[in-house]
Parts: structure tokens; C-alpha cells; sequence
């Protein structure tokens, strides 16, 4: 058993979007330091961080400086490259591990995974050309969904097709990249377990969220999700599953579809989760600082919910409407410092008290 990293240690973060700056909110009222490494100049993480590492994800060098000067690593992302992980793990643990990544970066292989566990999926199939989407639409059939096996966010990387004869069209839209089709599952809503694993193993779950996407980015997670005690039972377990499967060190967000046959898993996400931005009030310990505690080797935090939440992006344009939401008793606001506003990018979000916890 690893010793518990002891407050003033330092953590390292992959990544410095909004992410890693919460993450760094959470490690310093813990009394840890971090630092951040990424390769774009200024990042929103920076703001907050004991100290910024700016240089490629190929610079071995400055990898190894990173590694060197902190204690444990983590990351805000998935999408890092293999080579970045090589120079970091043979000098410091990362924590989410290996495997989590290497299941979560490839869609294909996150569904094998989830089947091989007894999970259910969308139905699903391998796309690296013409031949295989007519086999694939003539066993899945349409409407589907062509998805980039790797690299796709917030509905990048995926085209819908509602018949057929839009396969050519969506192939090109891949543009070369391998594809996996999904089937289209028919659901009542989406939900999303924030879920969290120590070092030894001990798993704390939150409540179940309603989330609501529009154009493919989450507009909002309403908590407490409308479930049968069963559906909301099933749900941790199954989350919990996947950790343990994975030998998993951190938080997870898991993304369910409920339908008339059961849940049937969306995606896993190997990090902390814009769905569970609700618990930083609505619990007394938030996924971030759930994050911190695993990833340091300290017992999980309670996550009992004490309020009904709502949760909402602010993308774009929304920021005009924070001298309003200011205003609101009932909300609390989180901007993410992000230097420009553009068209689809979350610039911050805003937790709406709905009341206690029901």
C-alpha cells in the first residue's frame, strides 16, 4: 500500500483547461500544490496553480522535468499521447492508470470492453471503409450514428444518418480517420454517474443526474435524477463495476441511457465530468476535491447529496447573462477564465439550489 501523499506534496495535471483549474481549486484546499502541464500559453488551469510547465506533449525533456518535480500525476483528458505517458510513468504513478485510457480513448475498444463485462451497449460496429458500412448498416440498420473511433468531444467527430444512402456522406465526414456506427437507442433520458475509487479500492458514488444535450454539447444536469429506487441502485452498481474493473484510481463519469429494457452505457470518461460540476454544491465534498482524495491516497469523501441542484453550461454568448445569474440567491456561479467568448465553448457554468435533498 502506497503511503497517502501528506498536504504541501505537489500534483501534477496533464491538461490546464477548466478542468484542471477546479482540480487545482480542490488540491490547495487540501493543501496540496500543483502543476500544470500544457502546451498552449496562459491556460485557465494557470490561473490558479502553484506552477505552469508550457511545452509540447512530445518534449520528452520537459516531461521528465514535469515528472521529476511532482509527486503523482493526473491528467484532465484522455486524448494524451502514448509517448507523453512512456516518459511520465517510468518516473512518477498516473493515476487514473493506463488501461483506463487506453479503453477510453479508442471507441471500439470501450464498447468491447463493456460487453465483455455482461454491459449493455448500443449495438456496434468497426468502420475503416465502404464495405464495411454496408456491412455495418445492413446489421445495425438506421438511423445510426459514424463516429470517430478516437479524438471526437461535444459531437465533434460524428454524423447521424437517418437512412442508408447517407452513408457516403458521413464516411467522408471521417475523413480517413477509423469509424466505429453505432446504433441509434431509442431512451426516456440520460443519466450520468460521477463515480470515484481510492487506492484501495473502497468505491463512493454520487447521485444519478438528468442530462440534457443540445448539438451535442451538455446544456445541464438536473439532480436528483427521476428514478425508481431500483433503476438508481443498478445504476451505482454498474458504475462501480467498471472501476473495479479497471482497478480504477480517481473519478469516473458514466453515461446511461435508461430504457424500457434496462441501462444500456453511453460512454465512460476517465476524469472528472462536466455532469458532476453539481456537486461542488450540492455536496460537502465535490468530485474534485473525490478526485484529489484518490488520487493522494486518502479515504473517499462522503458524497451525500445535501441539495437538489440544477446544474447549467454557460457556452458562448450565455456570459451575458451573468450580471443576471449574479443577482440570483439561489446560484452560484463558476467562471472558468477562458480569455475569449466563442460560439460553442464553455466559458464557465452556474449550480441553481432547487431546494434540500429530496
Amino acid at each position: 500500500m502506497t503511503e497517502p501523499l501528506a498536504p504541501g506534496a505537489t500534483i501534477g495535471i496533464l491538461g490546464g483547461g477548466q478542468l484542471g483549474r477546479m482540480l487545482s481549486v480542490a488540491a490547495a484546499r487540501l493543501g496540496f500544490r500543483t502543476h500544470i502541464f500544457e502546451p498552449g500559453a496562459e491556460p485557465p488551469a494557470g490561473h490558479v496553480a502553484h506552477r505552469v510547465t508550457t511545452a509540447s506533449y512530445e518534449d520528452a525533456a520537459a516531461l521528465a522535468a514535469f515528472a521529476e518535480a511532482v509527486d503523482v500525476v493526473s491528467y484532465e483528458f484522455e486524448n494524451i499521447p502514448t509517448t507523453a505517458l512512456d516518459a511520465i510513468e517510468a518516473i512518477r504513478p498516473i493515476r487514473p492508470g493506463r488501461r483506463a485510457l487506453a479503453v477510453s480513448q479508442d471507441r471500439l475498444i470501450e464498447k468491447a470492453f463493456l460487453t465483455d463485462l455482461g454491459l449493455a451497449t448500443a449495438p456496434f460496429a468497426a468502420v475503416d471503409d465502404e464495405v464495411d458500412l454496408a456491412e455495418a448498416i445492413a446489421e445495425i440498420g438506421t438511423p445510426a450514428i459514424l463516429k470517430t473511433r478516437r479524438f471526437g468531444y461535444d459531437g465533434k467527430g460524428q454524423e447521424r444518418l437517418l437512412v442508408p444512402e447517407h452513408g457516403a456522406r458521413a464516411l467522408n465526414a471521417m475523413d480517413g480517420a477509423p469509424a466505429i456506427l453505432e446504433g441509434v437507442v431509442e431512451f426516456g433520458q440520460e443519466i450520468s454517474v460521477i463515480a470515484a475509487r481510492g487506492l484501495t479500492g473502497e468505491v463512493a458514488c454520487y447521485d444519478p443526474g438528468t442530462n440534457v444535450h443540445r448539438e451535442g454539447i451538455l446544456r445541464s444536469t438536473t439532480v436528483p435524477a427521476p428514478l425508481t429506487a431500483a433503476q438508481r441502485t443498478d445504476a451505482v452498481i454498474l458504475a462501480g463495476r467498471i472501476l473495479n474493473a479497471l482497478h480504477y484510481v480517481g473519478v469516473m463519469g458514466v453515461e446511461l441511457f435508461v430504457t424500457e429494457s434496462g441501462l444500456v452505457v453511453n460512454e465512460i470518461a476517465p476524469r472528472v465530468h462536466n455532469s458532476g460540476h453539481w456537486t461542488q454544491d450540492g455536496c460537502v465534498i465535490d468530485q474534485f476535491e473525490q478526485h484529489i482524495r484518490a488520487i493522494a491516497g486518502w479515504p473517499m469523501g462522503d458524497g451525500t447529496r445535501h441539495s437538489d441542484i440544477e446544474m447549467e453550461n454557460l457556452i458562448g454568448d450565455d456570459m451575458d447573462r451573468v450580471p443576471d445569474l449574479a443577482a440570483r440567491p439561489d446560484c452560484a456561479l463558476h467562471i472558468y477564465g477562458k480569455a475569449e467568448v466563442k460560439p460553442g465553448r464553455k466559458m464557465g457554468h452556474v449550480n441553481r439550489r432547487l431546494g434540500p435533498a429530496g
